[in-house]
């Protein structure tokens, strides 16, 4: 699990520096009249990457929000078991998101949607996003059963 948590690191990050060098030749071109055209759509897509591998990174890191004030005046006991329920919660969560993208993604399969101006396919990113969702789904599950992932 650590080499995955790695991989995602640099990928997500690198998807990251991605989207700041995009925007930032965005910004430039437009202030010397020369734009990059499609700079929104080719963000959009690397922030579903970077996004996604955060998210991952979250996970199996245990660290999604959530208020510790509260869970260090609970007993070991009781801050397990509350625990617990914040990962049912987030498996709930991600099996709902994961239904909803999948069944977008099966009734739109044989649109060949693509983004306007660059022609980006929507395909791969909807896989992209199922995948991230059903990986989510599956930490959080063994999360909300006990087993630790890390």
């Amino acid at each position: 699990m650590e080499r995955l948590r790695n991989a995602l690191v640099w990928i997500a990050g690198g998807a990251l520096l991605v989207v700041v060098a995009v925007d930032s030749l965005a910004m430039i071109g437009r202030q010397i009249r020369f734009p990059l055209l499609g700079s929104i759509e080719i963000i959009e897509a690397v922030v579903l990457i970077a996004a996604g591998g955060g998210l991952i990174v979250a996970t199996l890191d245990h660290a999604h929000a959530r208020v510790n004030l509260l869970l260090e005046r609970l007993s070991t006991t009781s801050r397990e078991r509350v625990l617990r329920l914040h990962a049912l919660a987030g498996a709930l969560l991600f099996a709902a998101l994961l239904a909803g993208t999948a069944w977008i993604a099966a009734d739109l399969w044989h649109g060949h949607e693509a983004s306007e101006l660059l022609g980006i396919p929507y395909r791969p990113l909807r896989i992209a996003a199922v995948l991230t969702l059903l990986v989510l789904f599956v930490l959080s599950l063994r999360g909300a059963l006990g087993r630790r992932t890390r």
